[in-house]
């Protein structure tokens, strides 16, 4: 529908007030590709410029005015000159031989401008063409000028009337020299996410061995500065001893806007040194109590990582993602554009004084100056104002837009689920094979694709319609609250921001049993229904073990990302401000080194999420895989485990414990 009915030659092309795109082929308005505004003054919105909706004359031109001139002085130039009037007619409605209309008709009929000033085209639109000269602010070397109607202008004040857009002006000089640092830095950054890439493998393949020592060093570490910590309150604490009002409490002192009168008490660093304390013994007892089920997920780390070295293509899904991701996202924004370019030109009254009782009316332009608005609000215009209609269609349009946006979201993670299932599919094949990598399937990635698409693909459509509809009423939740912000009662912002909260968890413990649950369809191959709850309920029988696996891997993964990024963020950092030309000769000239360094730094990071992304559920497919391996295996010779010789010899350390005890 949205096809049929759309144009989206109504987003490429501006479009002046009788509905005309300007510079369309096979049309009069050919050659005339920018649009022209008469009087830019009555903009008093900047955004209205934007929105074609400013309530002024606007017609297609092919070039912007180049010099100052006005109505009148054209008016008696002519007379000597007649190029003065073939030059100032490109600016009106219609081009005649002469200039045939007093000023006091003209301003009625507004067939022409009243002035022209120099301008310059951007966006398809002409802008004024704004310079500074020893520091003022000029618009032709001029700083006041006469806008046509007898009326001297101050420079400042057109400028206000287009500051929102004059920001746009003075932003594409910002893109072009930002263009000019990519193209003389581009190798660079190509080289930089290159490394980065290198260093994520590299991460991911080391953590076999490196997983327990990142784990145990950012524990002591925790550990020791909340034992500065203590130590620090307890010197501050002995400091204030005999020192005056230091013994007071913080509630005979009340509350205060200079906060370092509560550190000139005894109480604050007590209080201080009571909390920390608590902490560090959480943690400890944490560490005593939880040693042997951290054991397991430190090795459950290093078995992932020795899953991605036997699996190595897993490593390239993540590009298969981003191309399925883009098609999804450039269907919808296709199909928003042409659903929001649906309809016919509508035309309002407009007026440019806003005095006028029938403005904002519907019109036809055709028969305006022969109906009463025309006679009772003189010098109102009949204008372009947006497309739309009134048949049953247009009447939907809204409808459409939500479902769109709907559906957008539910591809989104469909995406998402089938690249989950497909990764816990090839790590399941390595885990459940007896003889490590011998028993390995040949090309595990692309089987477990394959299987995804012909038999999953129900139960992910329907685990992502869950999620979808859930991120939808978030969205209306929050679309309601920026609309009824000023409107709401306390009560009603409170309820709201419930709701939200509720939603927002929702969400999230939906994410979390969906995951799990495509690793139990890529298992069993049952539906999504049974999954979710088998992947539940296993998890809930071993609830301790998978609060820890969650912390220690989500440590391990973030720690990753930040090392990457930070490693490749200080190589470019060093190169792009020439910090060490002895060693390599990076870039020089630039505009703003800040571009191409964020540039690397997010890149990498986003390199390194994809990377970790695949060994997050490499992790999850063998955590669930271990959790049913104890459950339905004994260790004995007619039903063996199936974990590696590692977890194998911790479990046995622990079965022996426990025999003990």
């Amino acid at each position: 529908m949205a096809w049929v009915h759309g144009d989206p030659r109504r987003v490429a092309y501006p479009t002046d007030s009788n509905g005309h795109f300007c510079g369309q082929k096979g049309t009069p308005n050919e050659n005339k590709t920018i649009l022209f505004y008469f009087n830019l003054f009555s903009c008093t919105s900047p955004s209205l410029l934007v929105n074609l909706q400013c309530p002024t004359t606007q017609i297609c031109v092919s070039k912007c005015p180049e010099k100052f001139l006005t109505y009148m002085e054209m008016y008696f130039m002519y007379r000597t000159r007649e190029n003065y009037w073939s030059y100032y007619s490109q600016f009106c409605k219609a081009a005649s031989a002469k200039p045939v209309k007093a000023f006091t008709q003209l301003l009625l009929d507004d067939d022409c401008p009243t002035a022209i000033f120099p301008s310059r085209p951007f966006l398809q639109r002409c802008f004024p063409d704004f310079s500074t000269k020893n520091g003022l602010l000029t618009i032709g070397n001029k700083t006041t000028f006469n806008d046509g109607s007898g009326k001297t202008r101050n420079v400042v004040e057109l400028r206000a009337a287009a500051n929102g857009v004059n920001k746009i002006l003075d932003a594409r000089a910002i893109g072009m020299k930002v263009f000019e640092d990519y193209a003389t830095t581009w190798y660079w950054i190509l080289i930089g996410l290159t490394i980065a890439m290198l260093l994520s493998w590299m991460f991911v393949i080391l953590l076999r061995v490196t997983a327990g020592f990142l784990f145990w060093v950012f524990i002591l570490g925790v550990i020791g500065i909340l034992a500065y910590g203590i130590w620090h309150c307890y010197q501050e604490y002995s400091k204030l001893q005999g020192k005056p009002n230091s013994h007071l409490s913080i509630y005979n002192i009340g509350i205060q806007t200079d906060i370092s009168m509560y550190f000139q008490l005894k109480q604050t660093w007590f209080t201080f040194m009571i909390i920390l304390a608590i902490l560090e013994v959480i943690v400890i007892v944490m560490l005593i109590f939880l040693r042997d089920r951290i054991r397991v997920s430190i090795a459950l780390l290093k078995e992932g990582s020795k899953a991605i070295g036997y699996i190595p293509s897993t490593l390239i899904y993540p590009v298969l993602t981003f191309i399925f991701l883009s098609i999804c996202i450039s269907y919808w924004a296709v199909t928003a554009v042409y659903l929001a370019t649906s309809g016919t030109p509508i035309y309002k009254v407009i007026a440019p004084e806003g005095q006028c009782e029938h403005e904002n009316k519907t019109c036809d332009p055709e028969i305006f100056n022969t109906t009463e608005i025309a006679k009772a609000c003189p010098g109102a215009h009949c204008n372009f104002a947006f497309y739309g209609g009134k048949s049953l269609y247009h009447q939907y349009i809204t409808t459409f837009q939500i479902v769109n946006l709907f559906i957008f979201l539910w591809l989104i993670n469909f995406v998402i689920a089938l690249g989950q299932c497909t990764l816990a599919g090839a790590f399941a094949s390595y885990y459940w094979a007896l003889k490590k990598p011998d028993d390995i399937p040949p090309h595990p990635l692309f089987t477990a694709f394959g299987r995804a698409i012909r038999y999953h693909t129900g139960s992910l459509a329907f685990g992502s319609l869950i999620l979808a509809t859930i991120q939808m009423v978030r969205l209306v939740l929050q679309y309601l609250d920026n609309r009824l912000k000023d409107a709401q009662s306390n009560i009603s912002r409170f309820l709201q921001c419930c709701l939200k909260c509720c939603f927002w968890c929702l969400e999230h413990v939906v994410k979390f049993l969906n995951r799990h649950a495509y690793v139990m369809i890529a298992i069993y191959g049952q539906n999504f229904c049974r999954s979710a709850r088998d992947a539940f309920n296993l998890l809930m029988r071993n609830v301790l073990k998978v609060a820890v696996m969650d912390r220690v891997t989500e440590f391990v993964l973030t720690l990753g990302k930040i090392l990457v990024a930070g490693c490749i963020g200080i190589l470019a950092f060093l190169l792009f401000t020439e910090r060490i030309p002895m060693i390599v000769e990076g870039p020089t000239s630039l505009n703003y080194y800040w571009v191409p360094l964020l540039t690397v730094i997010i890149g990498s990071y986003l390199i390194a999420h994809g990377f970790f992304s695949v060994y997050a559920m490499c992790i999850d497919t063998i955590f669930i895989c271990f959790l049913e391996d104890l459950e339905r295996n004994d260790g004995s010779t007619a039903r063996p485990y199936y974990m590696s010789q590692s977890l194998l010899k911790i479990m046995s350390k622990q079965s022996s414990q426990t025999k003990k005890q």
